[in-house]
């Protein structure tokens, strides 16, 4: 956008504030506020923070500020916010790209891409829960009719939270979101909104805002929207499946191949890309899941929601649900990532484990085409088929000894990522839950 385009847009849209904003090491959104006026400052120079205060930048309070600097191409509206725009910005130190910025990392990851002619294209489906607080504090679905046991679809349910639906596709629309389709989730009072896919990294802009959007409009409607991947035991977790394609310079979709022997449409290019997905599952876990929370979605044997559409099985399928990856034809949906991920991280992990799979011309094997759900423990592994991770210290684990994946994502952002998501594990494995103090009190 050229510099009377941006005076052009800040004036027709009234923008006295522009949100100057980053993600830390967890895809939260960070932000300062700067006058429109300073806009070009931003761009050129950036906006400094204490880099020492964000978590996951490396960076201690005797250091250089972390500089913000803002990609034009991203300017847009803050619909929800009257006054104000959006930048996103790269990180940068001493004048230099931050390696600890995710931005930063997938945009190294794209040059992979690029240097092959090639751009991944990524539709991701969030799913959210909509809570009040009640009286105790405690999180209630915010329509309190939605009780069905089997909600799903249900019109009355979505019927009845479609303020807070409506207000949040009209500020999505009005940045040129293309929305074609909200539904009621498989839980009560959860939903999932879906817009038309997008190069790698409009797709993590496009999440961030998202998440910024939701979360401010509840708070206006004195409600919560929440991304907490497993809010409630009994309910479905909050998913937020990828659906991936790898196009040449002339868009033409390089994973599919109508020719394709097992009837999925996929290219020698998708099944090699699928392969490396399969053969870093493992360690891609702990960017798709990345919090303790994660692992009550990713369950094997069952379920206490009584329903699931996770993954816990390393495997793929045609239009297989119950698989790691499914294959709706030409395409892939990897199923492995919640809505409390950082988009950024899982788009340079999926990159960085795909092109090991092509560029070692891997096999994925055969296709599962079978309710995995149903399998024993015993009958999957009998298939060869291996389990994810069944909880975040397992996944960090999993992370730090791929030694390819971790030289592909860059060892000092895998290494502040691991002792970020340590701490986390450790803190959360000192707690003592109701659960524990109902089960053991009086037990012995």
């Amino acid at each position: 956008m050229q510099s009377d385009a941006v005076e052009d847009f800040l004036k027709g849209n009234n923008i006295k504030y522009v949100l100057a904003q980053f993600v830390d090491i967890h895809g939260v959104a960070k932000t300062k506020s700067v006058p429109a006026k300073n806009i070009f400052d931003v761009v050129d120079k950036g906006a400094g923070f204490a880099g020492f205060a964000v978590s996951g930048l490396a960076m201690a309070p005797h250091g250089p500020d972390f500089m913000a600097r803002g990609d034009l191409s991203t300017l847009s509206i803050v619909p929800w916010q009257p006054g104000y725009a959006r930048l996103v910005c790269d990180g940068y130190v001493n004048n230099e790209p931050h390696v600890y910025c995710s931005r930063v990392a997938l945009k190294n990851h794209i040059k992979r891409l690029e240097a092959k002619g090639w751009t991944l294209n990524t539709g991701l489906e969030p799913e959210f829960y909509l809570f009040k607080k009640g009286e105790q504090g405690e999180l209630l679905p915010v329509d309190q009719s939605d009780t069905l046991a089997k909600p799903c679809y249900d019109y009355k349910g979505l019927s009845r939270s479609r303020e807070f639906l409506e207000r949040l596709v009209e500020a999505l629309q009005a940045v040129n979101f293309d929305v074609y389709q909200i539904d009621h989730e498989d839980a009560n009072g959860q939903f999932e909104i879906n817009y038309t896919y997008g190069d790698a990294l409009e797709s993590a802009d496009r999440f961030t805002f998202v998440r910024m959007a939701a979360g401010e409009i509840a708070n206006d409607m004195g409600i919560i929207c929440s991304f907490m991947p497993k809010p409630a035991p009994d309910k479905t977790g909050n998913g937020m499946h990828f659906h991936l394609s790898i196009t040449d310079e002339s868009g033409k979709n390089l994973f599919n191949d109508d020719s394709d022997k097992n009837g999925m449409g996929l290219s020698k290019l998708a099944y090699h890309f699928t392969a490396g997905i399969l053969a870093h599952a493992k360690a891609i876990c702990a960017f798709a899941a990345p919090t303790a929370n994660s692992y009550k979605r990713l369950v094997v044997g069952g379920n206490s929601s009584g329903a699931t559409w996770a993954p816990a099985y390393v495997c793929y399928g045609d239009n297989n649900r119950s698989a790691l990856v499914r294959v709706p034809y030409g395409r892939l949906e990897f199923r492995l990532p919640d809505s409390g991920c950082n988009p950024y991280l899982v788009h340079s992990a999926l990159i960085a484990a795909g092109l090991d799979g092509v560029e070692r011309e891997l096999d994925p094997g055969e296709p599962m085409n079978i309710n995995l759900y149903d399998l024993s423990l015993e009958e999957i592994l009998a298939k060869n088929i291996s389990i994810l991770p069944q909880s975040l210290g397992d996944a960090l684990d999993e992370l730090e000894k791929d030694t390819v994946f971790v030289d592909a994502m860059g060892k000092d952002l895998v290494a502040e990522f691991l002792k970020v998501k340590r701490a986390e594990w450790n803190e959360y494995s000192r707690q003592v839950s109701s659960w524990e103090v109902e089960k053991y009190a009086e037990f012995f």
